[in-house]
């Protein structure tokens, strides 16, 4: 399957010009995001934090802004047949929506494992389910198939020039709100948020370092980076749903180019990220999304020389689509 992406001017798939176009195609549908401080964890970490809120995004996370602007992005012809993808949830459910938006078909390859309030989501919005199972080589296999039935084009959850200028919208927003920060902290899996936020953001100001912050169960793009190219695992394991997926061609010269460094943190810290964003913050953050709290709180952070400068630093918290019921039970620690 072909991504389908925008021409760029340069060697990426995406530009701060393809990213300024997605942000004025996406103002009437995309909210734009609020950005919440907070003084205790300000104290807990010893910096000044920004938190952009994608957990209020529609559909609940960053994803929106990409499958909106892909969606969007297509004429009429490649429209009407409706559109395919293959995602573990929160991609899905946003396609489906801005499909709806549209009024096209949206039909989504799921793996069985997906999270059930990210299944519940995608139907919610009109999207129509297709299973698979867990691994890649499944989804991509019936997506393939769906594609060929249907004649829909594909929008790759990350691998997609759209979908990174639509993600990088996040950065246009975040430092015209905060124009003081000097670090974002931005999770990684596929690559196409932090592919986009990175490009805006390096654009905007070229001295803003960019740090991804990624799962131990997970940490492709931490030995990516220190191989020099596209490393896979041969299994993953991490809380972390949204977190599992590998980098891909277009979004690995950008996270190798303009992505600083690569913060990896295990589970535990996660879980007590997401703690703290339910205590003091009081929003609803799925593992996901509590990661770049949970990377700037950890000692490889807070010991790392090189981040000493860090003082007012921009944390994307990427979604809040979580299954409480499973993640309680994950832990033992189910408060029914």
């Amino acid at each position: 399957m072909e991504p389908n992406h925008e021409p760029s001017s340069d060697s990426y798939a995406a530009d701060i010009a393809s990213i300024r176009r997605a942000q004025v195609r996406i103002e009437p549908f995309a909210h734009k995001t609020p950005v919440l401080t907070s003084k205790t964890l300000d104290s807990i970490s010893g910096r000044k934090l920004y938190f952009k809120c994608e957990c209020f995004q529609k559909g609940g996370a960053f994803k929106f802004r990409g499958a909106c602007n892909a969606v969007f992005s297509l004429d009429d012809d490649q429209a009407t047949k409706g559109v395919v993808t293959h995602s573990s949830g929160n991609h899905a459910a946003a396609l489906a929506l801005a499909a709806n938006l549209r009024g096209i078909p949206a039909y989504i390859v799921i793996p069985k494992n997906a999270p059930k309030c990210k299944v519940e989501n995608v139907k919610r919005y009109g999207g129509q389910v297709i299973w698979s199972e867990p691994s890649m080589e499944s989804r991509e296999e019936i997506a393939n198939k769906v594609l060929n039935d249907t004649g829909a084009v594909l929008i790759h959850p990350y691998n997609d020039g759209c979908i990174i200028s639509g993600q990088g919208t996040i950065s246009l927003e975040l430092l015209e709100q905060a124009s003081e920060i000097d670090t974002l902290i931005v999770p990684i899996s596929g690559g196409g948020l932090i592919s986009g936020v990175a490009l805006a953001a390096k654009a905007i100001n070229p001295g803003i370092l960019i740090l991804a912050a990624e799962p131990l169960g997970a940490d492709d793009a931490f030995q990516s980076k220190i191989n020099g190219r596209i490393t896979k695992l041969s299994e993953v394991n991490t809380i972390a749903d949204g977190l599992r997926a590998f980098l891909g061609d277009l979004t690995w010269p950008i996270v190798r180019d303009l992505v600083d460094d690569v913060i990896v943190v295990d589970d535990d810290e996660i879980l007590q990220a997401m703690r703290l964003c339910y205590e003091i913050l009081k929003i609803a953050v799925e593992p996901s999304g509590a990661i770049g709290l949970a990377a700037v709180l950890s000692d490889s952070f807070k010991k790392n020389p090189s981040y000493c400068e860090c003082n007012n630093i921009g944390i994307v918290i990427s979604g809040g689509n979580v299954d409480l019921g499973v993640l309680w039970n994950l832990r033992g620690r189910d408060p029914r």
